[in-house]
């Protein structure tokens, strides 16, 4: 059978669809294994990619996606909801992300591709699982990277002294937040794409060596912040109308920040996505995820508090915060500003270059599965690199840089990128518990189920009810009920599954607290995040529905793809007469 039989012709499409749903049914809880995510389904994208990375190219990978988006970009927006407490912001999302970190690592080591938590909720929870997430991590790549582009023009308007709305072209019929076209933003972009394009190996080089150099800018303004800064700016607004105190806002903006500055930590899930290049899977993913996560949280709290103890929370640029803090001042420091945004600029860089060598490679295992065009799983011979995905993606994200404004992207990104997180610490879950075919997974599910909706109930009642002995109570009784459920959980259902070579620790507590902490930094977003977020996932599910289903349907028949039905594998392949089924 042709692979896209189901596209031939009009007739072949019609008739596709009135099989929608049975195939919806085959394919949608549809799981892989390792095995073949690992062989027969990296196998179709040609070309292998070369194993050139280390550990240490990890760390700087990771340290380079991280910084430059994180702190030069977010915190503005995070101390309006935090104030001075932002720095304690950067610590919640960054324990967070730690643990999310774990979460993926087991999964990384264990099956060392590029598909990042796409692959890891393929073998887990099925298709329509995988692709939901994958989708969404891949318009939270494009959307952060337009973000901090568009930040990367303001910086360097600081730092020549030029505004960036003089680099920028107002078209008054466009709506609010759509109307200020930046080319340079594009122009970035574009010549980032070139590069991922080029080579893996040269693009860790040049990450390295910007990374360095942000590095030493980053220690000077950490120095600087802190030598001539006021104490007193931890407690005193500028304005005597705004609130005082370390917690103007009081925790729930704290919590609100936290789930701000996520975006700042999707850097490490880009490092994961080089699995399939690393040349020491065992060794080498775990220095490299955790360790960049740990070091880019104690440099996000040192540069929060130095910006902090700098000026009042309330006089905080939110576009800049950072090089605005020092320009146009009369005491001989304004020359940091300029100094501040080359800094900047070669972090907003590295986080760039990072970021889409990630949503190149999670695009070009979407397309390895077929829920997207295969077109996208080509890897060049001469490159070893996925030259379509780094292409169509590049153009994509520089089309949305070209207009739309950053506040509009920064509440998609986090919205998404907790979402993705929340899935990949149930994943791991799942597979330690259930094996598929041998195990009951009701257990499982209920489990994770039951402990999700306490999570939600805690959440709600923590946004919603008032501050009083009643609130207290009722989070206590939730928490509680959250702590029984898990060690419920913990003693009456074993583990069927042991990792070979690493796994999270204090199994099941790390991912079941990081399902707890997602759920409740999703629940500090605001009601317009959610309809944009239901809003892209709505066309997602369209898409899966009228193409992918019936093209992943068709690779399955010829044999491009496996399938686990009824506890086995089927294997179907044109080069083999017989189908062999095995136990898994």
């Amino acid at each position: 059978m042709d692979s896209s039989s189901s596209f031939s012709s009009l007739r072949a499409y019609l008739n596709a669809l009135s099989h929608t749903p049975t195939r919806l049914a085959q394919r949608a809880l549809s799981v892989s294994t390792s095995y073949d995510e690992m062989s027969q389904v990296r196998s179709r994208s040609g070309t292998s990619m070369r194993k050139t990375l280390r550990w240490f190219d990890l760390v700087g990978l990771g340290i380079g996606g991280m910084v430059g988006a994180g702190v030069f970009v977010t915190t503005g927006h995070a101390t309006r909801y935090a104030g001075p407490a932002v720095l304690l912001s950067y610590a919640i999302a960054g324990f967070c992300a730690l643990l999310s970190a774990f979460c993926y690592t087991e999964f990384a080591v264990d099956m060392p591709v590029a598909g990042g938590a796409f692959s890891y909720l393929r073998v887990t929870f099925g298709e329509f699982a995988a692709f939901l997430t994958g989708a969404n991590l891949v318009a939270d790549y494009v959307l952060s990277n337009a973000a901090v582009a568009r930040g990367l023009t303001v910086y360097l308007g600081t730092t020549i002294g030029i505004s960036s709305a003089k680099w920028r072209l107002t078209v008054p019929s466009f709506p609010k937040g759509f109307n200020e076209i930046d080319i340079v933003a594009v122009a970035v972009v574009l010549v980032i794409t070139l590069v991922i394009c080029y080579s893996t190996r040269e693009s860790s080089v040049v990450n390295m060596i910007l990374t360095l150099l942000h590095i030493l800018f980053i220690a000077f303004v950490i120095m600087v912040g802190f030598w001539r800064g006021s104490w007193k700016n931890f407690t005193e607004p500028a304005n005597p109308q705004s609130p005082t105190g370390f917690f103007p806002h009081g925790a729930a903006g704290v919590f609100k920040g936290a789930a701000a500055v996520y975006l700042s930590y999707i850097g490490y899930d880009a490092v994961s996505t080089m699995a399939e290049e690393v040349r020491d899977p065992v060794k080498d993913i775990p220095v490299g995820v955790s360790g960049s996560v740990v070091i880019v949280t104690v440099l996000y709290c040192l540069m929060a508090a130095s910006m902090t103890k700098l000026l009042p929370y309330d006089m905080i640029n939110a576009e800049a915060p950072f090089s605005a803090a020092f320009s146009g001042r009369s005491d001989g420091w304004g020359w940091i500003s300029g100094v501040i945004g080359v800094g900047a600029s070669f972090g907003i860089l590295t986080s760039l270059l990072v970021a889409m060598l990630g949503q190149a490679r999670y695009m070009c295992v979407i397309g390895r599965s077929n829920v997207v065009p295969s077109w996208f799983a080509r890897v060049h011979p001469k490159t070893s690199t996925p030259v379509n995905a780094s292409a169509f993606l590049g153009i994509f994200t520089a089309a949305i840089a070209l207009f739309t404004d950053l506040d509009v992207l920064l509440n998609l990104v986090s919205i998404g990128t907790l979402f993705v997180f929340y899935m990949v610490a149930n994943a791991v879950i799942y597979r330690r518990y259930v094996a598929t075919g041998t195990t009951n997974p009701w257990p499982t599910l209920s489990f994770l189920c039951s402990f999700s909706i306490t999570a939600i109930m805690f959440t709600l009642i923590w946004k919603f009810v008032p501050t009083g002995g009643a609130k207290a109570g009722m989070l206590s009784v939730s928490g509680v009920i959250a702590i029984a459920i898990l060690q419920l959980f913990h003693c009456m259902v074993p583990q069927v599954r042991k990792p070979e070579f690493w796994g999270v620790p204090f199994m099941p507590w790390i991912p079941s607290i990081s399902i707890f902490l997602n759920v409740f930094l999703l629940g500090s977003l605001d009601g317009p995040s959610y309809v944009r977020f239901g809003f892209f996932s709505a066309v997602a599910v369209l898409f899966y529905v009228f193409y992918s289903v019936h093209a992943s349907f068709d690779a399955a028949g010829d044999g491009s793809l496996t399938a686990i039905k009824n506890g086995e594998i089927h294997v179907e392949s044109k080069e083999i007469e017989d189908q062999i089924s095995f136990k898994v």
